[in-house]
């Protein structure tokens, strides 16, 4: 598997946890398959997600359970586990191995999960809202760790988050999910080449320009949207509009509101 990291985007119930639970086999499909490493995940579930790390919003982990004991029946659970490793994690995450997991607080839980999924040489890391709840502080700690991982380890990653700002640092592919639709899978680089904000007098909006707009915004006198087809608005409006870059916030404002114009 090259080593990547791909972010799947989207508000608060767009399909994100649905995609991974998929993903995982933990809920049955209407239809379709879903691949891991060339293999078939309903036939060959053991196998791939030996291959798997999981990095989930809550720590799956028995809370009346030192760091150790936890560690001690989760481990068997992986033919390729690192001992080693793990201390590793432990100590540059700062974790004391002998404290129970209800004694730590969201983000030590967060580091002794991805100390687990780091320590039996997963070749896919999944995260699925990581950051959610979290202070800003540990949230930019987080994304830090995860840009060492990807520089020191042969790992790929899928991030899933609604929070906009975490994909800046890492992402080099963003998949957006509206209402449990793909709206777009891109490389990071293209998507900010490619999209722009649109803004003019209100008065020249009509149907042809409206039709080139993902998702609209109006003011008393003016307007503003998001297009990925710059060249023909420019031939078709001249200099009545004017356009700005993009941000990924930007696109993924707009396109939640394509609907709604």
């Amino acid at each position: 598997m090259q080593q990547t990291c791909l972010y799947v985007n989207g508000s608060n119930g767009a399909g994100k946890t649905t995609t991974i639970k998929a993903i995982m086999n933990l809920i049955n499909l209407d239809s379709g398959e879903i691949y891991i490493f060339g293999e078939d995940i309903k036939k060959n579930e053991i196998s791939i997600k030996d291959r798997i790390g999981f990095v989930y919003d809550d720590c799956c982990a028995f809370e009346d359970f030192t760091i150790k004991e936890n560690k001690k029946i989760i481990s068997k659970f992986y033919s390729k586990w690192d001992e080693e490793k793990f201390k590793y994690y432990l100590e540059k995450f700062e974790l004391n191995e002998n404290k129970k997991l209800k004694q730590l607080s969201k983000g030590q839980k967060m580091r002794f999960s991805l100390a687990l999924a780091l320590s039996h040489k997963a070749e896919f890391l999944i995260l699925d809202e990581p950051t959610s709840g979290l202070d800003p502080v540990f949230r930019s700690e987080l994304l830090d760790i995860l840009f060492e991982i990807i520089g020191e380890e042969e790992v790929s990653i899928l991030y899933s988050t609604h929070i906009t700002t975490d994909l800046e640092k890492l992402a080099d592919y963003i998949t957006f999910l509206n209402k449990g639709k793909v709206e777009f899978s891109l490389e990071k680089d293209l998507l900010l080449e490619e999209y722009f904000l649109v803004k003019g007098p209100l008065d020249i909006l009509n149907k042809d320009l409206e039709k080139e707009l993902i998702g609209l915004r109006k003011t008393r006198y003016n307007f503003e949207g998001l297009t990925n087809n710059m060249r023909k608005l420019k031939e078709l409006f001249g200099e009545k509009i004017i356009f700005e870059k993009a941000t990924l916030d930007d696109i993924v404002v707009y396109y939640s509101k394509k609907d709604v114009k």
